[in-house]
């Protein structure tokens, strides 16, 4: 290169920096953080008041119950437990494990077939498989009220009331169909070549439900396993239509039997019983939150 050339290529002037972006306050961030927390912390308690006072008042004479709306109290009386657990005609543990027994046969039923058809939705095709899909869909808009009276006459000509098949065996046939639409959305992200590659290698539906997609689908199944749980033990409707025989009540329904029309109700011990029915919802969700938040993350319902 000459000396021409070298004068001829132009100089590049260096690019002005940018303006300076103004400096958020340090005062007025600290102070919208703190507010936003401590409205966060208000409204946490707020939500909690109740599940507090109603531990607080587990541990309080019944006669100090409403006369007494603090949160410490100001007297501990343990026998609340103690009553509460043999207040009844059997003891508090026969309607925990009548509430399992359910709850172990919804979890296991609503599973396997809200999982089963929601991989007929998602990956098989069949004729009217759009118009199956919305009307399963229009069914969760259908309130329990409208379909329990038909439910009671069939159950009562089968012969099924006080037992509980009518709280099971409607989980084993998808009747939940919020359960099936979460698990569509969610065999509708895992892709498709796997299905196909095994389709190749000679497996059947079968095969590839249980070993690939079921596998995959462990948030999906987590999160319909708590959520069935808690809704099963926290049903009171349907256990108190079903089951008349005191020997096959249930945690929501024995909690009833603790208030009296007469207003002479054993507050104490209801209250006491009410937290030993809270521990294993709150332990379900404590130990199940991450697939619970993972399962909703990712199935579209954000």
């Amino acid at each position: 290169m000459t000396d021409t050339d070298v004068r001829s290529v132009p100089v590049l002037a260096p690019s002005a920096p940018p303006p300076p972006t103004p400096r958020r306050s340090s005062w007025g961030f600290r102070i919208r953080r703190t507010a936003k927390h401590v409205v966060l912390v208000l409204g946490g308690f707020v939500m909690l008041y109740p599940l507090l006072w109603m531990l607080s008042s587990s541990f309080k004479p019944t006669a100090l119950i409403f006369r007494d709306p603090a949160l410490i109290p100001s007297e501990i009386d343990l026998s609340n437990y103690t009553l509460g657990w043999y207040a009844l005609e059997h003891p508090f543990t026969h309607y925990l494990l009548n509430s399992f027994a359910i709850v172990a046969g919804a979890v296991l039923g609503n599973l396997l077939s809200c999982s089963m058809a929601a991989y007929a939705f998602a990956r098989l095709n069949f004729r009217g498989r759009r118009l199956w899909f919305a009307v399963m869909l229009m069914s969760i808009m259908l309130p329990i009220h409208v379909v329990i009276v038909p439910q009671y006459v069939l159950f009562s000509q089968l012969d099924w009331i006080n037992t509980y098949l009518p709280l099971v065996v409607p989980k084993l046939l998808a009747t939940d169909a919020f359960f099936i639409f979460l698990m569509v959305q969610f065999f509708r992200g895992i892709p498709r070549s796997l299905s196909e590659a095994a389709l190749i290698d000679g497996a059947g539906h079968i095969r590839i439900f249980f070993r690939i997609m079921l596998p995959l689908s462990t948030p999906a199944l987590a999160t319909t396993a708590i959520f069935t749980f808690i809704w099963t033990w926290n049903d009171f409707f349907s256990q108190l239509i079903f089951l008349t025989d005191p020997d096959m009540y249930t945690v929501p329904v024995a909690l009833r039997t603790f208030v009296d029309s007469t207003g002479e109700s054993s507050w104490g011990p209801l209250f006491a019983m009410s937290i030993v029915s809270l521990v294993p919802i709150f332990l379900i969700f404590l130990f199940g939150q991450k697939y619970l938040v993972k399962g909703i993350a990712t199935t579209g319902l954000k």
